[in-house]
């Protein structure tokens, strides 16, 4: 798989995580089910991908230092 690849698939599972175990959370990521872009080739590369990741983690790693997860 390549290297993109493999950072969006780790984006869709800890978008997953979040939207299942802290949905409370979920609503301030602003993320859509279903995302359609407005240009018509927005720039999404592997530099950009990677940094989204990495803020997506910290969220998650900083949330859950605070809250338990949902029932």
């Amino acid at each position: 798989m390549s290297k993109l690849k493999t950072i969006l698939k780790e984006i869709s599972d800890i978008t997953y995580t979040i939207e299942k175990d802290y949905p409370e959370l979920y609503k301030y990521l602003d993320e859509e089910p279903i995302t359609i872009p407005a240009f018509q080739h927005p720039n999404m590369n592997k530099k950009l991908m990677k940094e989204y990741l990495e803020g997506l983690k910290q969220v998650l790693k900083q949330y859950m230092k605070t809250h338990q997860k949902a029932k």
